[in-house]
């Protein structure tokens, strides 16, 4: 039986750098960044309602989604952002957890869930144990900036929008400290996989 592991961190936390490890070794990752792109690809369910929701005017003349448009509108609009979450997240749990049957089917051994808002989504159900990549403020707060292009406050805020780190890692059955090195990190992660067992 395949063992399922949530992976999550904050917004530059160095997450996706976890992530690409673990493909590199040959783990599968269902990554919900990918699931909430694809769930609103043309002829997706999911496009049809937010275009039904928010009108058309949020098409693009090829059919596909204005994300521009859709942004600025649900960005200072909670009425809004609501009722498109109840759209795109049940077709991204819905999709992942399709991903994850057809990897167990494959044969896999363990499936990785990178999902960056797992606690603030409620979504921990979807798996059996959590990693959690952190990195303290400081570094957070200056890898953003490096990263984004951001002011100072714009980093904040963004930050602030997700469950702190700190919060995070409390709750979770390993913490990779991704404060230093790649292969310091990458060290941390081979020692959670001899731990736990896992093969790809």
């Amino acid at each position: 039986m395949a063992v399922i592991i949530g992976l999550t961190g904050g917004i530059a936390s160095g997450k996706s750098t976890v992530s690409r490890l673990l493909q590199e070794m040959g783990y599968t990752i269902v990554d919900a960044d990918v699931a909430a792109r694809a769930v609103v690809e043309p002829g997706r369910p999911a496009l049809a309602q937010i275009a039904e929701a928010f009108g058309q005017e949020m098409l693009l003349p090829d059919g596909s989604l204005d994300r521009g448009r859709l942004g600025d509108l649900i960005f200072h609009n909670e009425e809004h952002r609501k009722k498109l979450n109840s759209i795109v997240h049940p077709a991204v749990r819905q999709f992942m957890l399709a991903e994850k049957d057809a990897a167990m089917a494959a044969g896999k051994q363990t499936v990785i869930m990178d999902i960056p808002l797992l606690y603030e989504s409620e979504l921990t159900w979807m798996v059996e144990k959590v990693i959690v990549v952190y990195t303290d403020e400081t570094t957070q707060l200056a890898r953003l900036i490096a990263r984004n292009s951001l002011s100072t406050e714009a980093a904040k805020a963004r930050i602030a929008s997700q469950l702190p780190l700190a919060e995070k890692a409390k709750r979770a059955d390993a913490v990779i400290n991704n404060n230093g090195t790649i292969e310091q990190t990458k060290e941390q992660l081979l020692r959670v996989i001899e731990e736990w067992q896992l093969t790809p």
